[in-house]
């Protein structure tokens, strides 16, 4: 059987600079590749050329008869006014699906994908969220292959490894351009690195990421064996030619021929191989102190005052998001900040940077602490040049005590002097993200607050922002979905776990297995206490323990209750997930709504819990 995609000697430019030239890509059924490459190699538009959204300068993109294609693009966007439910019956009237079948596809896909509410706005949602109705969406069609551009950017930790269940329980094909390292690890089955470095401007190896690694380093330690062996035959024939021999001879002519062409292969694959990395080094204070923030018996609230409505009507009573945090922020120390969404990994770094105050407990932070915060939301002025982003205050900037050019600044983040002159909005996420890191690393810091820094990066750029993260001799809070960065770095983790309790690890396993633990528990014990009472309201009843049999629609709502109470589950999961979304968290209006939407929520999962304890003891 033919190829599902094949792309052959494809070519594509913007300007004068090509991104990727004569690439020639296979994708078959079963296939799960991860498309990787540094910034700028190319990999959206090669996506979109796969997908069919972008035409190919020249070469060619052929399609096996009637095979369907799904692509989701990095940002997920829905227009005002649309339920989840009509995106998703849209979805399927483009693809005539019939109408007799839609409700129960539609039920599947909710299922599927963890939607509990499908009359929610879907332009409302989350970006985590938006990102599983896209792929919702994409899945409406039964597609052969799904073409997912940087999926993980916009989902938490869980969200992730709902695609990686997705992906590898599927039987569709798969090409995902992403640098999380563990999720292309766990989920793919081929890599292929787009990149100026290879002769054929990409390398394909079967197996996950660390076989690519291993197969990456044999094939540029054979690269820079062939490049050395090359150099010294140059370097002879050059050292000939300077001799000034003359082409009067076929023999020496030919030899002539033969040498520049040497040179000029020697010359392109020096091109290919020069390659830049993003020069990051944070500034460190001086600061001699070891403690730098102490949390003594620290308990956390959303606090009131953003609960309250515009109108001045009552204010909402605060929520409790953790409690009895004693913790010590030294020099040197390295944490992670984990937890599900609407946990209160956003208000923690709040609290650390002294925005709000805890509900109780005490804070006490070492004398002109100095914090440097990134925020995932990358506020950048949009209408600036990068030359003013990168220095607001003329054309050189401050660093580590010496004066540098902004155009040596703009080069140590791999911008070129072309690109100082355009506005910021013209910039890839990953060039936004460097833009940022650039403008940190002016300020000398005490504790570094990272809030998901690692959207958008390429995986060399990640490579020495771990280098230099672990290098950094102050004290940094590291909120991430990224697991290797996190395991990498983070020589403590501060896990919650969204029901008010918070606890340090030594690692995100551990964590994890705490999580799983506290949920077990917590469904355990609300079992219990209800069978308890069950039993007991038997007992004044009928002053017997014979148990009652099910009535016939006790028995009919008993065979169902087990599926409401995983739709009530991930009803109050997408609840928590909407609380802790930045945009809510602004906006006071919204935020009191979502909190009013947690709790209903949390006791429709109650009242749910008490009814299956009730049938369970009465079947029993």
């Amino acid at each position: 059987m033919p190829p599902i995609l094949n792309a052959q000697n494809v070519t594509k430019q913007f300007g004068a600079t090509p991104l990727f030239l004569n690439i020639s890509l296979t994708v078959e059924d079963g296939d799960r590749i991860g498309l990787i490459g540094p910034n700028g190699a190319g990999k959206s538009t090669l996506l979109a050329v796969l997908a069919g959204q972008v035409e190919p300068d020249s070469g060619e993109l052929a399609v096996r008869k009637r095979a369907r294609a799904a692509y989701v693009p990095q940002d997920s966007r829905f227009a005002a006014g649309l339920s989840i439910r009509q995106v998703l019956e849209r979805a399927m009237a483009a693809v005539h699906v019939n109408e007799s079948e839609r409700e129960g596809r539609l039920r599947e896909l909710a299922g599927r994908t963890g939607f509990a509410n499908l009359d929610d706005e879907a332009a409302s949602l989350s970006g985590g969220w938006r990102k599983r109705l896209a792929i919702a969406e994409a899945l409406v069609g039964e597609p052969e292959v799904m073409l997912l551009d940087e999926p993980t950017n916009h989902l938490d930790l869980a969200g992730i490894e709902w695609l990686e269940e997705l992906l590898t329980s599927s039987s569709f094909a798969a090409v995902t351009v992403s640098h999380d390292r563990y999720f292309l690890e766990s989920t793919s089955s081929q890599i292929v690195e787009l990149n100026r470095v290879y002769a054929e401007g990409l390398l394909r190896v079967k197996g996950n990421f660390s076989r690519f690694l291993e197969e990456k380093q044999a094939y540029l330690e054979s690269q820079n064996r062939q490049q050395e062996s090359l150099r010294n035959v140059v370097r002879t024939e050059i050292e000939w030619l300077r001799r000034g021999p003359k082409a009067r001879t076929t023999k020496s002519k030919a030899r002539i021929d033969t040498a520049n062409a040497m040179i000029g292969q020697l010359a392109a694959m020096d091109s290919r191989t020069s390659t830049s990395s993003a020069g990051i080094d944070f500034a460190a204070s001086q600061r001699k102190t070891k403690r730098l923030v102490e949390f003594d018996g620290v308990a956390c609230d959303v606090p009131a005052s953003e609960l309250q409505e515009d109108s001045g009507a009552k204010p909402a009573e605060s929520r409790r998001l953790f409690t009895g945090l004693n913790f010590i922020l030294t020099a040197g120390s390295k944490v992670g900040l984990v937890g599900p969404n609407g946990s209160g990994k956003t208000t923690l770094l709040r609290l650390l940077r002294g925005e709000i105050e805890p509900a109780e407990g005490t804070i006490r932070r070492a004398e002109a602490l100095r914090l440097v915060y990134f925020s995932q939301m990358r506020e950048l002025d949009d209408s600036v040049t990068l030359r003013r982003a990168l220095a607001p205050e003329g054309d050189a900037v401050i660093h580590q005590g010496r004066t540098v050019h902004v155009a040596s600044w703009a080069a140590r983040f791999l911008f070129t002097g072309e690109q100082l002159n355009q506005p910021v909005r013209n910039l890839s996420g990953g060039e936004r993200a460097r833009v940022l890191i650039a403008r940190l690393m002016l300020e000398p810091a005490d504790v570094l607050l990272l809030d998901e820094p690692t959207n958008d990066l390429d995986i060399p750029t990640l490579e020495i922002l771990e280098e230099n993260l672990l290098d950094f001799p102050g004290a940094l809070v590291l909120v991430t979905h990224d697991r290797y960065l996190l395991n990498r770095v983070a020589s403590t983790v501060l896990g919650l776990d969204g029901r008010g309790k918070i606890e340090q690890f030594a690692d995100f396993g551990q964590w994890e297995t705490w999580l799983e633990e506290q949920a077990a528990a917590v469904r355990e014990q609300g079992i219990g206490n209800r069978e308890q009472k069950s039993v007991a309201s038997d007992a004044r009843s009928d002053g017997s323990a014979q148990k009652k049999k099910l009535s016939y629609l006790e028995a009919r709502e008993f065979a169902a209750i087990e599926q409401r109470v995983e739709e009530s589950d991930a009803r109050l999961a997408a609840a928590r997930h909407h609380v802790e979304d930045p945009k809510v968290a602004i906006d006071a209006t919204a935020l009191q709504a979502a909190l009013a939407e947690l709790d209903a929520a949390q006791h429709e999962s109650d009242a749910l819990y008490a009814r299956w304890a009730e049938l369970t003891e009465k079947a029993g």
